[in-house]
């Protein structure tokens, strides 16, 4: 599939760095104040720091893909780095577990859940439960809210049960259906089942699922509305990830916590619940920060701090004493490393002079960073390049599911990729002169971006960068008179695997 038109996506890769202007920030016909921009001195940060952090994004070439800064309630900085754009959805993965935290707080502010003490098993009385015991029969919705559940869960790197969830034929009765190891409340273990089991309860007593509720009682007060959500066999969201936002969208709902569930002349969510959510429940966890209700909860030099946390660079973070939302997406890179130039910019909690120079660097900055690199000299085609030209090449077993792949050269700066994806054959055009080629991953409906170039007489490196959808994988090819052997990792650490080929005759 065609991708747009360059010159129509860097139109509209828009950022606010311009003189103060509004725009809607709720719903339309909502009477709340709208959503005003500001120049960085003026909400008290120094534009020379967050020159630096953009030169620091390009000099090591970090794969941000959006960042949003708010403060005081105006949004200062909505910056968007190739191959991402503005007005692209993106995959904010464990992020979304914060918002399914949300979704219970509603649901009990609602009437539709009693309160958190209730047992899990207690809605789902008419289903059988293997390795039933007193512990399981214990364990409450506060448990799985603060990752305490019991079960056997969440223990391993990567997740293990959430992908032998996947794959089973009922994700809940998968997780039911776990053996305890601790008693519940006692023991930390991130796992991200207990957040599917929290959005089947929601689909169970609300009457809908929680993309529904959300669009219902958050998304729709908020002027949300371009969102995605995939739902497993049964219909239940995905309660721990795979929620698509757009960027500005998740600063609203940091906003929205930011003024404790306040927008506009309406009290969204109950200021109680976002008091409670974002107060730290488990104090050892896997790493230094507290937990909350799914979200994490900054101590040390930072007290006061909560972010929700996704895989690759998704953040929300939340600095209510410095009137501070941040926003970051990316593909595989650890925000604070930007954030500390933040911090640096973070100057003063009123206004700073004017500095037209530092400024009009920064909006150098966010316009470049928009930009696709200039294309390169096209690499001398190799002489094997035509051997194996519209070849497929059948794989042996990897964890992508690619069964076969397929390479078309035709001597010119694009080049296409085929591969053969559970059942399904996927089209990715590669870019040979250093920029990416934009197709769309039907299965998300996000666009994909493409790129090769030969490392030597038979080594092609294939890119094949999601974007929006986080993931980021690199396949070094290297080809013999009729195999082919695959290194393949992925930015953000999912895959790193080699497996082999050969030609099919």
């Amino acid at each position: 599939m065609k991708s747009p038109s360059l010159r129509r996506l860097l139109a509209h890769s828009a950022f606010l760095l311009l003189l103060p202007a509004t725009v809607p920030l709720e719903a339309e016909g909502a009477s709340s104040p709208e959503w005003t921009t500001a120049l960085p001195e003026e909400v008290g940060l120094d534009s020379a720091a967050l020159v630096e952090m953009f030169n620091h994004v390009r000099q090591q070439d970090v794969p941000v893909h959006s960042a949003q800064i708010v403060r005081h309630g105006k949004l200062m900085l909505d910056a968007y780095f190739y191959p991402y754009r503005a007005g692209m959805r993106h995959d904010v993965a464990s992020v979304t577990k914060s918002i399914t935290s949300t979704l219970v707080g509603l649901a009990i502010e609602k009437g539709h859940l009693r309160d958190l003490n209730q047992p899990v098993l207690s809605f789902f009385a008419g289903r059988s439960v293997a390795q039933l015991d007193e512990r399981k029969r214990r364990l409450t919705l506060e448990n799985l809210l603060t990752m305490q559940a019991g079960w056997d869960c969440g223990f391993e790197p990567k997740e293990a049960r959430l992908l032998e969830m996947r794959r089973s034929a009922d994700w809940l009765q998968f997780t039911l259906d776990l053996p305890m190891v601790a008693e519940p409340g006692t023991r930390f273990a991130y796992c991200s089942a207990n957040c599917h089991v929290l959005s089947a309860i929601l689909t169970r007593t609300t009457g809908t699922n929680a993309l529904a509720f959300a669009r219902r009682e958050l998304f729709g007060p908020l002027g949300i509305h371009d969102v995605a959500w995939p739902a497993d066999p049964q219909g239940h969201n995905h309660g721990w990830g795979d929620l698509q936002l757009h960027p500005q969208d998740m600063a609203k709902l940091g906003q929205l916590f930011l003024q404790r569930g306040h927008w506009g002349s309406r009290q969204i969510v109950p200021e109680n619940w976002i008091r409670t959510a974002t107060r730290a429940h488990v104090e050892r966890t896997s790493n230094e920060d507290h937990y909350g209700y799914f979200w994490w909860v900054k101590g040390g030099n930072y007290p006061g701090v909560f972010e929700a946390v996704g895989r690759g660079g998704q953040r929300i973070i939340v600095w209510p004493a410095k009137g501070l939302v941040l926003v970051f997406t990316g593909g595989g890179f650890e925000p604070g490393d930007l954030a500390k130039f933040i911090l640096k910019a973070l100057k003063s909690d009123e206004p700073l002079p004017p500095n037209p120079e530092a400024l009009a660097r920064l909006r150098e900055r966010v316009a470049a960073a928009a930009r696709p690199p200039p294309p390169r000299g096209i690499a001398e085609s190799h002489a094997i390049a035509a051997r194996i030209s519209g070849k497929t090449f059948k794989l042996s077993a990897n964890t992508l599911g690619l069964s076969t792949l397929t390479l078309e050269f035709n001597n010119s700066a694009e080049a296409q990729a085929e591969f053969l994806l559970d059942g399904n054959r996927v089209r990715c055009p590669l870019g040979l002169d250093g920029v990416e080629r934009f197709s769309t991953n039907t299965l998300i409906n996000l666009p994909v971006a493409g790129k090769g170039e030969w490392l030597g007489d038979d080594t092609f490196l294939l890119q094949v960068d999601l974007v929006g959808g986080i993931n980021c994988y690199r396949f070094k090819l290297s080809f013999g008179d009729s195999s082919l052997k695959v290194a393949l990792n992925e930015r953000t650490g999912l895959n790193e695997e080699s497996f082999d080929g050969a030609q099919e005759r």
